[in-house]
């Protein structure tokens, strides 16, 4: 077989001669051996640029789920946590709720509210028409923040109301020690204070109290809560009771014809004390009523008035 060959740089042109076995060797060459060589070593290349096999491949993979199960695992954890703490700050705040509850029913009790208009054991009345605006639901460290605002709220009205509850036990305990009232149930004026005629001498005095006459045995009662500090006799006052009230007032009840209580006894506003008598000076039953202040006896008519007030 003979093949021409034309070149530009060389004039002329040439020719191969090539007998048959040569030529079938050469077409072998340039159609089978060459591909499959280069077949072959792409899949060498292949093969040596490969970094993992297949079960390389299936660990790797593993291992990577593993990872993501534990980074769930963490997160729900985490949330979890994060749950628990919720749960016990709304624990916290439950109990406070039902401390103010119960300090909000006794303000009212103290405060002589009428029951219906503060019900504490329900939800404040609120209402109105439903928003046209539909706002998005709030976020997370927007509720956090929400929650922690309320708690402070609440642990600042929780002072407020402690403080309140203060303010009236003192003004409840002050209305309890302070005289006021008559020191009967039954009877009648039957001198005041001041200057007046005395009954047995015909002389002008100064009357230091108020005599209340009544049925001899009725009752005689504290005008005011307080400490017994005379319970016996004493001179011109016959069977005396005196009871210190605090804050400088003293109230004194004499005449009496049985004594109810003794020295160092506690008594309440409205308490019954002694029987109405005519022990000592007397012209008959009757109490003398005294109101001490600073030591200095006092008109009683003034505290008498005050209950009425």
């Amino acid at each position: 077989m003979n093949i021409i060959i034309h070149s530009k740089r060389i004039r002329g042109s040439g020719h191969l001669a090539f007998h048959h076995r040569k030529a079938f060797m050469v077409l072998m060459l340039f159609f089978i051996l060459i591909p499959a060589s280069t077949m072959f070593a792409g899949y060498k290349l292949g093969e040596t640029n490969a970094t993992q096999t297949p079960s390389e491949v299936s660990v790797s993979l593993r291992e990577e789920l593993n990872a993501q199960r534990e980074v769930v695992e963490e997160t729900k954890q985490f949330a979890q946590e994060n749950v628990n703490a919720l749960a016990m700050r709304l624990g916290q705040m439950q109990a406070q709720m039902i401390r103010l509850d119960a300090l909000g029913e006794r303000l009212t009790k103290m405060a002589k509210l009428d029951r219906g208009e503060f019900e504490f054991g329900k939800p404040p009345a609120q209402g109105g028409p439903a928003s046209e605006t539909s706002q998005s639901s709030i976020a997370i460290p927007d509720f956090l923040a929400a929650l922690d605002k309320l708690s402070d709220q609440i642990d600042d009205r929780g002072e407020q109301l402690g403080v309140l509850e203060s303010m009236l036990m003192n003004r409840n305990l002050q209305a309890e020690v302070l005289p006021a009232g008559r020191p009967i149930k039954r009877g009648w004026t039957s001198s005041f204070y001041g200057m007046r005629t005395d009954p047995f001498t015909g002389k002008l005095e100064h009357h230091k109290g108020m005599d209340f006459a009544g049925r001899e045995g009725s009752d005689i009662v504290a005008v005011a809560s307080g400490v017994i500090t005379w319970a016996g006799k004493r001179y011109g006052y016959g069977n005396l009771v005196e009871v210190n009230h605090g804050n400088g007032y003293v109230t004194r009840y004499g005449h009496c014809r049985e004594i109810n209580v003794k020295v160092g006894d506690t008594v309440q506003k409205g308490q019954f004390i002694a029987s109405m008598g005519s022990t000592g000076r007397s012209t008959g039953p009757h109490v003398h009523f005294e109101v001490w202040r600073n030591g200095r006896p006092v008109n009683p008519e003034r505290y008498i008035k005050m209950a009425y007030r």
